[in-house]
């Protein structure tokens, strides 16, 4: 019995990146005596209250996050940024770390934990993990958390485009999980992002684009995410009006690096000389300036072949004047 519970103890430490609570150091027989000992002595760290490091040296970055959920207590799980960053949502750590309980705690019981965000939550349900794995809520409800959490809705989109875009999740699976929640902050908007996403639009920049400058002023219906064969490989062009040879494509930064600035001529290049004229638009022109850009893709469109007209998207728009 013995050797069992040493090699539970074992596999616990090296699945929890060396950290455990007090209650399993308790359950694998090691007296309160002895946590003490070996707190005072050095060889284990306390990193939060009730929360050990079972070694000396600077804690990992999954040390930190092991040690938050077994202070949070039973139940407790990963959420918002901190679950992001687990499943490869973001590319940088948040400085604080966010981690969700269930709502029916007492209220003072997480008052505070030193680099700790709590949130509570009425319907938590973390991702079937297995014991090794930091439990974290799953894919689908970290971005419907960090939407509703966004300062704006554009923040809100950029969370759904990630998640789809990184192919962590589908538009698909992200609508089931927004029908679950009775409550939901932009609910209506957020369901028609994720119809937009499926059809391709995959980043807030493009989604101004569709709808402030395309719907709004009468214009075709590009194909989204076109791909088009280059070299050995394939490329996805934003906007493509197939059946004028125009593409839009859609700069998120003001100014690329060298390299990128390249990289983009390149293409706009192979496109002209697969009969494919191309116009490249930022967040200005899709915002802002969105009724000239209508204008002037409706400018190109017609040169090639569009009949229609354009539409005025507002008493004040004045896109049919500008060339």
């Amino acid at each position: 019995m013995e050797d069992e519970q040493s090699m539970t103890w074992l596999s616990q430490l090296q699945g929890q990146s060396g950290v455990v609570s007090r209650q399993q150091a308790t359950d694998a027989g090691i007296t309160a005596k002895a946590i003490e000992r070996r707190l005072g002595s050095g060889a284990w760290q306390r990193l939060h209250t009730g929360a050990y490091a079972t070694f000396t040296g600077k804690p990992s970055r999954e040390a930190k996050l092991w040690a938050a959920v077994l202070r949070a207590g039973a139940g407790a799980a990963l959420s918002h940024e901190s679950a992001a960053e687990i499943h490869g949502l973001i590319d940088k750590p948040s400085t604080q770390i966010h981690v969700s309980v269930p709502e029916g705690r007492r209220p003072g019981q997480h008052k505070k934990i030193r680099g700790v965000i709590i949130h509570r939550s009425r319907r938590l349900a973390p991702e079937w993990q297995p014991p090794w794995q930091l439990p974290r809520t799953s894919v689908e409800d970290t971005v419907l958390d960090l939407a509703a959490a966004a300062r704006t809705f554009d923040d809100a989109y950029g969370w759904i485009s990630a998640a789809i875009g990184r192919r962590r999740t589908t538009p698909e699976r992200l609508s089931k999980a927004l029908a679950s929640r009775s409550r939901m902050r932009w609910r209506a908007w957020i369901a028609a992002a994720l119809c937009d996403a499926a059809d391709g639009v995959h980043s807030p920049l493009e989604r101004h684009y569709v709808h402030g400058v395309e719907r709004a002023h009468g214009l075709p219906a590009a194909r989204r995410q076109a791909r088009r064969r280059h070299g050995g490989g394939n490329r996805y062009l934003d906007n493509l009006y197939e059946d004028y040879g125009v593409c839009v494509e859609l700069d998120g930064v003001a100014a690329h690096p060298a390299e990128g600035r390249w990289r983009d001529t390149r293409r706009d290049n192979t496109n002209l000389v697969q009969g494919t004229q191309t116009l490249r638009y930022g967040w200005p022109d899709a915002t802002e300036n969105r009724c000239r850009t209508a204008a002037q893709v409706a400018a190109v469109l017609r040169r090639r072949g569009w009949p229609g007209t354009l539409r005025p998207c507002s008493s004040a728009c004045q896109a049919a004047e500008r060339p």
